[in-house]
C-alpha cells in the first residue's frame, strides 16, 4: 500500500506525539483545550487526541509513538473510571517504562487508586471535602492558589487534592489556599506523572460563558510549567 496524504505529512512533522484522550470519560471541549496547551508550549507538541471514536484508539501500540498521554477534566470518577479500566495496564506499563501522563481535575483524580490508574501514591481526594477549603461545591469558579511560592488565580471545578511530597521522587507545584497540593509531579518507574486538580488549561471562553473573570488574565505558563516540569525535569524546590 501506498503512503498516504496524512501518514506522509505525519512524517514531515517532527514534533513530539501526545496523546490526548477524548471520549466519553472527558467533557465537551476539554481535550481541545488540553491539546491546545500542548501545542502552545515553547516546547510544542503534536497532539494526536485519541480514543473510542477518534482515528487513533488508545493503544498500547498508539502509546508506543507517544512522549507524553494526556488525560483531561470530564465528569465524575466512578463512571469515567469504568469507561478508562480497560486501559489501565497499557498506560501502567507504558508509564513505567519512561512514558508521561499528565492529568487535569478528572486526570488528575484517575492518576489515583481508589479508583484509578495508580500512578500517584497515596490518596487523592477532593479538594471541596478538605479541612479549611474555602469552596464547598462543585459549580464554577476562580481560586487562588501558590504556585512556585507564587500566588496566581486558576479555574476550579471539583479539583483533586494530592498527597504531599514525601520522598525526593514527587514535587509540589502548587498548593491551595490550605496548604494541600493542587499539583504536583512524581516518578512511576522510569516514567513520570504530572497532575493537577485546577485548570491551567482554560481558555477566554471558560470564563465569558458564565461570567467568570480571572484576575491574572488568560494565561499558559502555569500549564506549561507543568508539562517542563513533567517530561523535562527541570530542577525545581517543592513549594
Amino acid at each position: 500500500m501506498g503512503i498516504t496524504t496524512e501518514h506522509y505529512l505525519d512524517r514531515l512533522d517532527n514534533r513530539p506525539v501526545a496523546l490526548v484522550y477524548r471520549g466519553p470519560a472527558s467533557c465537551a471541549g476539554c481535550s481541545e483545550a488540553v491539546a491546545h496547551l500542548l501545542q502552545t508550549h515553547p516546547t510544542p507538541f503534536r497532539a494526536v487526541f485519541c480514543g473510542p471514536d477518534e482515528d487513533t484508539p488508545l493503544t498500547a501500540a498508539s502509546l508506543a509513538k507517544a512522549v507524553v498521554y494526556a488525560q483531561p477534566g470530564g465528569g465524575t470518577l466512578s463512571p469515567a473510571w469504568r469507561k478508562m479500566r480497560a486501559h489501565a495496564h497499557d498506560l501502567r506499563t507504558w508509564v513505567h517504562g519512561g512514558g508521561h501522563y499528565l492529568g487535569f481535575c478528572l486526570g488528575g483524580y484517575l492518576a489515583g487508586s481508589s479508583p484509578g490508574f495508580g500512578l500517584v501514591p497515596g490518596g487523592i481526594g477532593r479538594y471541596i471535602d478538605s479541612d479549611e477549603a474555602t469552596v464547598h461545591n462543585t459549580d464554577d469558579t476562580v481560586i487562588p492558589i501558590r504556585w512556585r511560592h507564587q500566588q496566581r488565580h486558576m479555574f476550579f471545578q471539583d479539583g483533586p487534592t494530592f498527597p504531599d511530597a514525601t520522598h525526593t521522587a514527587t514535587t509540589v507545584l502548587a498548593r491551595y489556599d490550605n496548604d494541600l497540593p493542587a499539583a504536583l509531579v512524581a516518578t512511576y518507574g522510569a516514567g513520570r506523572v504530572g497532575v493537577v486538580g485546577p485548570h491551567p488549561e482554560a481558555d477566554l471562553t471558560w470564563y465569558t460563558g458564565i461570567g467568570l473573570t480571572n484576575p491574572d488574565g488568560i494565561r499558559y505558563d502555569l500549564g506549561h510549567d507543568l508539562i517542563a516540569a513533567t517530561i523535562h525535569r527541570p530542577a525545581a524546590t517543592p513549594s
